[in-house]
Formats: structure tokens, sequence, C-alpha cells
């Protein structure tokens, strides 16, 4: 049996994902580029924008990281 944690926080429930990060990035731009938001919240927004970013680019390192590593074990078995 697969324990969860029973933080009253929901976000930490949620699985991380990159496709839904750029997603979220390229509405926050779309919106600040129709001028949907007030000055104050295009600060916000883009704030937010730039933290998914680097989330996305940790997230690539890590996955480069893994990928190298695979093809290193790969080759010490030829």
């Amino acid at each position: 049996m697969v324990k969860h944690n029973n933080c009253s926080n929901s976000k930490s429930r949620e699985v991380w994902n990159y496709e839904a990060k750029v997603a979220e990035i390229e509405n926050i731009i779309a919106r600040i580029e129709a001028g949907e938001l007030e000055l104050a919240e295009v600060f916000e927004q883009f704030a937010k924008a730039v933290e998914y970013l680097r989330e996305c680019e940790k997230f690539l390192q890590q996955r480069q990281q893994q990928v190298d590593l695979l093809i290193e074990t790969l080759n010490d078995q030829s």
C-alpha cells in the first residue's frame, strides 16, 4: 500500500509536468501580449513565468544527466 503525504496543501500532491509548465508559460505570455492584465499583474505573471522557466531548465538538465549516465553505462558494457 502506498502512503500519501497528508499535507493540506494540494499543490504538494500534484505531479510536476514539463508540458503543463510550458503551456502555463505560453498562456502567461499570451495574456501579457494581449494587454489583458493590469501593470502590477504583468509583473507578477512575468515573475511566475520566469520561475516556471527555471523549473523547466532544471528538469531538462536533470534529464540530460540521466541520458548521459545511460549512454556512459551502455558504452562501458560494450
